[in-house]
């Protein structure tokens, strides 16, 4: 007998409602939530393939603990008491920072995920943290953080909106939107079109979101923040600058006037390839919109120059009056999001407040660049000891970071590693203790982030749609359990990790004059909360405390997670609105136009126009089937048009003597690949593309189906010298490559 359960599907940023069909505890069948009041029924092939992915034979179901070098099943308890006794010697011997943490993407995908690894990382006090951020988005929060004070204060465009769309380095048609969630961004885009607006794309592929648009820029990779630098300059130069009502709330135009007078459109062309008249073209075209909005992702953030290219996204929105008003580039409020406080000056943000012990790189939102891991574990210095210890959550880092064979080793000398991972893959195979989370289907979701970037204001959240099978273990209890044994409380009850988290919010809640608690009993606070788990407790107290909240009472129409409930397809909480100055937490109480660290950096962008690679560079490339490294195993999600293929132009091929489906050569920094050609013209001449995420050849994994087409590694060739200094980020784009052909035909493609 089947029946049906709501779930918010955790495959990509777009977090759309999903139906499934459930038969026992299987999930069979996923089709799109039309009564979800975000996705209104929109679902992509990831979503689809939900019970596929759910359902994977390769995901383990119980923990792996080494045993004589060999990986073994485990009890849950077995598991822990391994984690203790190989953490807390190393903290207790070396020091916190002795041992690193790192996170990857899908923590954010999930409830678990969002709650935890903030209190593991404050609990081992190490300054050793590494993210996937720092090989995708940390440049934007960077630039945020020193134009708002705010690292977590991203504008998304206000998409159902906006008259002009202007997208850089962005591909939503294949990625479903990045630090900008939208469900159906196709849709969202074609009815801009529809409505008479004008989508402009500035990419060096031509992608299926380029094809969509009225104009494409194909720009040269890594010139991103010379081309925004000139439009900057001709919204200068031709007067049309225009604050509007966001003049009393920003500081430094004239000072960013005269630094940006070198970036002429004439001066730019030559390294972006771009000609002065388009250039100039693209900021009368955005000066003259009624709205408009610019939306960078992270073909303009893994560059040399991406903070930069960051940073001036939210200049020409501020320039031309479109930041925080509709149909430019708006402020989500999330309903988890803390109590609204007044308006007025903040602490502002900082960076490097500590750095890396071997190259020195300054930390960014707390954060070490994930580039650097290899050489802080592997590397000796007489400052501070190496990482000897590693926590990994989620995180794939050796097909992730720059230079997987380097990390691969460094990770098979320390002394304990844990991995929380639902798979045996490339990184979690050098771990000593394995702790599998359930499947998706077995846990509850709520979307702690990406509501934060949501273009429109709702909440959401789906219980677990089919009861922990026997001997699994919730999420939630793995990271709490985790948390206990890193701390040197093992043994403890895990529920006292979420009593220590609401006794602490509710404890400061109750002294913040703004707070809708402010003066009352935290004991009788925390006696209001309901929910069957420590995570539902603790969304609970978020939704009460949060702007559209009841305040524990205070507003009785508010939200509450009982509420909640009671809406199982969400609550729509409207569009977005202006929300200045309230988000600003810098020191000034304003946007910072030109803060400090973006001066100091924009010399390097002058030198820059003195130079003009010859050669080849690479670039990434997304597929709709994929999410990095993630669904590589699943057979649905894999073949047709998501293969690891190099794209190279027409052109380029026959100069080099590259055929269609041959083997070519890549060499970089790092290192050498090899993999199928693909001649396309979607690369513009002088460009070549290999897709992120693949590698899947090491010995000692679990990928049964990923394993039969590995693909090759991009990452490999890359040796992690290159970051964007003021953010840490990793360059993966616009780097210099070589290729050359090989004498053998891939089989495959013929």
């Amino acid at each position: 007998m089947s029946r049906t359960a709501l779930r918010i599907c955790p495959l990509c940023e777009a977090t759309c409602g999903l139906t499934l069909t459930i038969e026992g505890t299987a999930v069979t069948g996923a089709r799109g939530d039309r009564d979800d009041v975000f996705s209104r029924g929109f679902i992509c092939p990831k979503g689809a393939s939900f019970g596929a992915v759910d359902g994977d034979p390769d995901r383990l179901r119980t923990p792996l603990v080494r045993r004589d070098g060999e990986l073994c099943e485990a009890t849950w308890e077995e598991a822990f008491d391994a984690v203790a006794a190989g953490l807390r010697p190393v903290v207790e011997r070396y020091g916190p920072n002795s041992v690193g943490v790192v996170l990857g993407n899908p923590n954010v995908h999930t409830v678990a995920g969002a709650l935890y690894p903030p209190i593991l990382m404050a609990g081992l006090r190490t300054r050793s943290v590494f993210t996937a951020s720092t090989v995708d988005q940390m440049p934007k929060h960077v630039s945020s953080g020193l134009l708002y004070g705010d690292a977590l204060a991203i504008p998304v465009p206000d998409l159902d909106h906006t008259d002009h769309l202007l997208l850089i380095g962005a591909n939503p048609l294949e990625s479903n939107g990045s630090l900008c969630t939208a469900p159906d961004f196709p849709g969202k885009l074609k009815a801009l079109k529809a409505r008479g607006g004008t989508l402009t794309v500035i990419d060096p592929r031509r992608t299926r979101t380029a094809r969509l648009a009225d104009r494409h820029v194909a720009i040269r990779p890594g010139t991103d923040a010379l081309l925004l630098a000139a439009m900057a300059y001709v919204l200068f130069e031709e007067d049309l600058v225009a604050l509007g009502e966001l003049a009393p709330h920003v500081q430094g135009v004239g000072e960013l006037r005269a630094e940006v007078r070198d970036f002429t459109p004439e001066s730019v062309a030559d390294a972006c390839d771009v000609d002065a008249g388009t250039i100039r073209a693209l900021a009368r075209e955005l000066a003259a919109a009624p709205t408009a909005a610019v939306y960078g992702r992270i073909g303009s953030c893994t560059v040399p120059h991406g903070t930069l290219a960051s940073w001036l996204v939210d200049v020409l929105n501020v320039l031309t009056g479109n930041l925080d008003r509709p149909g430019g580039a708006l402020f989500p409020q999330a309903a988890t999001d803390k109590t609204p406080r007044p308006a007025g000056p903040g602490h502002g943000f900082a960076l490097g407040r500590w750095h890396s012990r071997v190259s020195r790189h300054p930390e960014a939102k707390g954060e070490l660049p994930l580039s650097a891991l290899a050489e802080e574990i592997d590397t000796a210095t007489a400052e501070g000891e190496p990482i000897r210890a590693l926590v990994a959550v989620a995180s794939n880092p050796v097909l992730s970071a720059p230079d997987g064979d380097r990390l691969d080793k460094a990770l098979g000398s320390l002394d304990f590693m844990v991995s929380v991972d639902p798979y045996l893959n490339e990184t979690s195979r050098h771990a000593h203790v394995v702790l599998p989370p359930p499947p998706p289907s077995q846990s509850p979701h709520h979307d702690f982030a990406f509501n934060t970037l949501a273009v429109r204001n709702q909440v959401r959240y789906t219980r677990a749609a089919v009861p922990l099978e026997p001997g699994r273990m919730a999420e939630s209890e793995i990271l709490a359990r985790l948390i206990l044994a890193a701390t040197g409380m093992h043994g403890a009850d895990p529920a006292a990790v979420d009593a220590m988290v609401v006794d602490q919010t509710l404890g400061k809640a109750v002294e913040e004059p703004h707070s809708p608690v402010h003066g009352r009993d935290p004991k009788e606070l925390a006696a209001q909360l309901t929910g069957v788990s420590g995570p539902e407790r603790r969304l609970d107290m978020m939704l009460r405390l949060g702007p559209y909240g009841d305040g524990f009472g205070v507003r009785p129409d508010g939200l509450t997670l009982e509420k909640l409930l009671a809406h199982p397809h969400g609550i729509d909480l409207g569009p977005l609105k202006s929300r200045l100055p309230q988000p600003l937490k810098t020191v000034s109480g304003k946007v910072e136009l030109l803060p400090a660290p973006i001066a100091g950096d924009l010399p390097r962008l002058r030198e820059a126009l003195r130079h003009r690679p010859d050669g080849l560079v690479l670039v990434g490339r997304r597929h709709l089937r994929s999410n990095n490294s993630w669904m590589h195993n699943v057979p649905a999600l894999t073949g047709g048009s998501n293969r690891c293929t190099l794209h190279i132009h027409p052109q380029d091929a026959e100069r080099l003597g590259v055929r269609d489906g041959a083997a070519v050569r890549l060499k970089g920094a790092g290192g050498e690949v090899t993999a199928p050609a693909e001649v396309t013209d979607a690369v513009r001449p002088g460009v070549v593309s290999l897709p992120h995420g693949w590698g899947h050849d090491r010995p000692g994994t679990r990928l049964g189906h990923a394993a039969t087409d590995p693909g090759v590694n991009v990452n490999q060739l890359l040796d992690g010298s290159l970051l964007d200094p003021l953010s840490g980020n990793a360059v993966l784009n616009g780097v210099a490559i070589e290729v050359s052909p090989v004498s053998e035909k891939i089989t495959a493609l013929t």
